[in-house]
Parts: structure tokens; sequence; C-alpha cells
């Protein structure tokens, strides 16, 4: 392998996660990434002797068809859009670090382009000190620890590992709660004013967190300073989890129940925002713009609206940029 140039290359490198995507909208594709996402520990715990048998016999013969055809209704010309719309915030992110001399990169739990690739690119280019971003705000063992856990399996084979850093989370976050703010604000300006805006949040199941995932707490806590920030009340503000699964309880108000309840009470018009999501979906884009919409206007609501993600938005980006120079403060001056 030839010598890096590290005249030219930055020694220090972000590397974006995020969960990860099938390669197209068929049912072979949806099962090989499945596979690979229902197979790890962080997101389905369930003893292996249970819960492959089950993974391998059942699920992977009757998900993969259904999860392909809710895929293309949301497919674009660039392909998925959670990797679309990844890459061109990862694109947009490393013009912003241009004069801090900081390399960005993208990898995804699960599927490609796979954080063991990303690893070992940022390797053979000559980085030597690597800041793991999670595009998680809300931290959970489900999705930020796996990434993580990526990170060190792709580790394991390397004679020289890399200094590494790694941000948890950012649910808080000043920024963060001000891009937020800001798309909702910008929304209403074009759009109007709903009745109520909704946060759905991705579910996980409540025995998780009963065992010390911080997930919910976080939840909650980026909705009220949210609500906080603008400057509406708590009725006006509800919060529910999304994309539950199987029978296990899991964090409550569920989303598709609450859009329901909403209905029925006498709400007619929903905005929804997904803030722990960074970028559009599956579950933004299918789950909540679509199916989401019909189940409240079969509630006998009148209109859903899905506020879109914060994606490639300026605001994202800077608050993404500013995260990322407070936590690599120390490394640019110092020699590897």
């Amino acid at each position: 392998m030839p010598e890096p140039n590290r005249e030219s290359t930055p020694e220090v490198a972000v590397l974006l996660v995020n969960l990860g995507t099938p390669s197209a909208p068929t049912s072979s594709a949806v099962r090989r990434y499945l596979g690979q996402f229902l197979s790890d520990r962080r997101v389905i715990d369930y003893p292996r002797w249970l819960w492959l048998p089950l993974l391998y016999g059942v699920i992977l013969r009757v998900r993969p068809r259904r999860s392909a055809r809710a895929y293309a209704k949301i497919w674009t010309p660039q392909g998925s859009p959670l990797l679309a719309n990844s890459q061109a915030l990862a694109n947009k992110l490393a013009s912003e670090l241009v004069g801090a001399k900081i390399q960005v990169a993208l990898g995804m739990t699960y599927g490609e382009p796979a954080i063991g690739d990303a690893i070992h690119n940022l390797l053979a280019d000559g980085v030597r000190r690597v800041l793991l971003l999670p595009l998680f705000p809300q931290y959970s063992a489900t999705s930020t620890a796996a990434g993580f856990d990526a990170v060190f399996a792709a580790l394991r084979g390397e004679r020289r590992i890399p200094e590494i850093r790694s941000i948890a989370d950012y649910h808080a976050d000043v920024g963060y709660i001000e891009a937020l703010a800001s798309a909702v604000e910008k929304y209403w300006f074009t759009h109007g004013r709903g009745e109520r805006l909704l946060l759905s949040f991705h579910g996980i199941p409540e025995r998780y967190v009963n065992a010390g995932d911080p997930y919910g707490d976080q939840c909650l806590e980026t909705a009220r300073r949210l609500r906080e920030r603008l400057g509406i009340s708590e009725t006006e503000l509800v919060v529910a989890f999304q994309s539950r699964v199987g029978r296990e309880r899991w964090l409550a108000p569920y989303t598709e129940e609450t859009l329901a309840q909403l209905a029925h009470s006498g709400v007619r018009h929903v905005q929804a925002l997904c803030p722990g999501f960074a970028v559009d979906c599956l579950e933004t884009l299918e789950e909540i713009a679509i199916r989401g919409r019909e189940e409240f206007l079969t509630a006998g609501g009148q209109r859903l609206d899905y506020i879109p993600a914060l994606n490639a938005a300026d605001a994202h980006v800077r608050l993404l940029a500013n995260l990322i120079r407070r936590h690599v403060q120390g490394w640019a001056d110092a020699a590897p």
C-alpha cells in the first residue's frame, strides 16, 4: 500500500455514524439488511437459542417483502433517502470544516457504506485521530452503542489504533434545540400552524430503559427544551413513540394510538416532527408522513403535515460543526 500524502490529508477525522439502509427496495436487499440489523444483540437481546430460529425461520421469510413495499414508496432517483441525506450532510459538513483541517467520513452500522470500510479508509489516508459522531441526538444502546461496537470491531485487526473520542448524545445542545425550533418556525411561517405539534421519537422496549438506557429521559428533555424555546403550552406539544414491533411493552404513548386519540378528541390539524432522526428515512417519510397521515384521517382528523428532518440544512451543519470543534480541541495543536 502506498504511503498516504500527509501534507494534504488531515490527520484528524470525524466519522458520522448512521444506522443503515438496504441497498435497494427489494425483498432480497431488505432481507440482507434486516438479517444484519436484527441479529445484533444491542437491538434484540433475547437469548440466541430463542431469537435466531424465530428471526431466520419466520421474520426474514415474511417481513422483507412488506418492508420492501414500504421502501419503494419513498425511494428516490438518488437511492435510499437515509443514505442520500446522510451523504449530503457529510459533504456540507466537510466544506464547513475545511479551514479546521478535519476530514469527514460516513459509515453505517448495518449495510453500506460500512463503518469498517470507512475506518480502514481513514487509516489508509494517514488519519491518527478519529471523533465518532453518531447521528442520534438521543443516546440509546440500540443505536449509539451499536455504532460504537462496529467501530471497535473494525479496529481489532489493526496494529496501530488511532486515538478515539466520541460524542454520546447532543439531545440538550443549544444548537440542536435552536435548529429544531428554526425548522418548526419556518414551517409555520410557510404553511400555518396546526392545533398540535406531535414529536414522534423512535421507540425502544421499556425493559431497556428500566435496565439503564437513558433514551426515554433524553427524548423528554429534548421535547421540554423545544417546547420552552417555541413558547407553546404542554397541551399544544404532544410526545409519542413510534415503530414498535412485537408484543413486548415499549416506551409509551405509541404514536399510532396518539394520532387516533387526537382525532377522536376533536383535533383536526396535527403537525408532526421526528427530532430523533437527523435525516429523513423510512421511519419519517413512510411511517409518519404516509401511514401516520392515513391513520389520523381514518380516525377523523382532517390534516396531518410532516415537518422534514434537519437533513443538510445550514442550521444542522452549523450545530454539528460546533459540536465537532468543541470535541477535537487540543488535537489540532498536538503531534500524533
